[in-house]
C-alpha cells in the first residue's frame, strides 16, 4: 500500500518496536515526525531510513508533559500541514508482585507511562485527525487489560485504563472518517531480540514485522470502517 503524502506521527519511536514500524511506514511512503525522549537516537533511527529533509521530522519530547506533547502536535502541523497518522508505541512493564507487595512507586511509574502519555498523545492529535476527513490513531495494547492475574495487576489496569481511553476517542471520532484502534500482542520480537538470542523459543511472541503490518492495514482504505477495535495478534501463545 501507499502511504504517499501521508504524515505519520511516532510516539515512543526510539523504542523497542518503533524502528520496525518506523521502516515499515516509510518504505510505504509516509512523511515521519518521530518523538522520543532522546534526540540524537531519533535522529539516528531517521538516518538508517535514508529519508529526505522533506519526509522527517525529530523531536525530543516528554510524553508525560500535556504541554510538551501539544507542542510537538502543533509543530507537525505547522511543518507539514497535516497529521494523518498518529502510531502511539510507549510501552514499559512493572509486576510480578503479589498486591499486598506492589510499590507505590511501581504504580507511579505505570500510570505516567502507560496512562498518562496516551492521554497527552490523545488530546494532542484528536483534532489534527479529526480536521483531516481521514485520520488513524494506532496503539499497542495487552491481553491482561482484559484478563489479569494477581502479578500483572498494576500492569493490567495501567493497559486497561489506556484501552478505555482508546475506545473513548474512538467514539469521538465517529462519522469523522477517523478511526482509534489497538492491537494486541502478549509480548513483541524485534529484530533486535531475535539476533540477540537466535536460539530462543519465541514461539508465543507476535514479531514487530507483524504488527507493523497490521498497523499498515488499519492505515488501509479498506479499514476505514474498523473503529474502536482490539485487534489480536496473539494466536500463537
Amino acid at each position: 500500500m501507499s502511504l504517499t503524502n501521508r504524515v505519520v506521527a511516532i510516539a515512543g519511536a526510539a523504542g523497542g518496536l518503533g524502528p520496525t514500524v518506523a521502516r515499515a511506514f516509510a518504505n510505504a511512503g509516509a512523511t515521519l515526525a518521530v518523538a522520543g525522549r532522546g534526540e540524537p537516537d531519533l535522529v539516528k533511527l531517521l538516518d538508517s531510513l535514508e529519508l529526505p529533509e522533506t519526509r522527517r521530522m525529530a523531536t525530543a519530547v516528554d510524553l508525560t508533559d500535556d504541554a510538551a506533547t501539544k507542542r510537538w502536535a502543533d509543530a507537525i502541523v505547522a511543518r507539514f500541514g497535516r497529521v494523518d497518522v498518529v502510531l502511539h508505541l510507549v510501552g514499559g512493564y512493572k509486576g510480578g508482585t503479589t498486591i499486598a507487595d506492589i510499590p507505590a512507586a511501581d504504580w507511579d511509574f505505570i500510570h505516567n507511562l502507560l496512562i498518562k502519555t496516551v492521554l497527552n498523545v490523545a488530546r494532542a492529535f484528536v483534532t489534527p485527525l479529526k480536521a483531516n476527513g481521514w485520520g488513524r490513531f494506532i496503539a499497542v495494547t495487552s491481553p491482561r487489560a482484559q484478563t489479569p492475574t494477581s502479578k500483572t495487576a498494576i500492569y493490567a489496569m495501567g493497559k486497561a485504563a489506556a484501552d478505555a481511553l482508546l475506545l473513548a476517542l474512538a467514539d469521538e471520532f465517529k462519522g469523522s472518517g477517523a478511526t482509534a484502534n489497538a492491537i494486541v500482542v502478549n509480548s513483541i520480537v524485534t529484530p533486535e531480540v531475535r539476533a540477540a538470542e537466535p536460539g530462543k523459543d519465541y514461539s508465543k511472541g507476535t514479531p514487530a514485522e507483524e504488527i507493523a503490518a497490521a498497523m499498515l492495514y488499519l492505515c488501509s482504505d479498506e479499514a476505514g470502517a474498523i473503529n474502536g477495535a482490539r485487534l489480536p495478534l496473539t494466536g500463537r501463545g
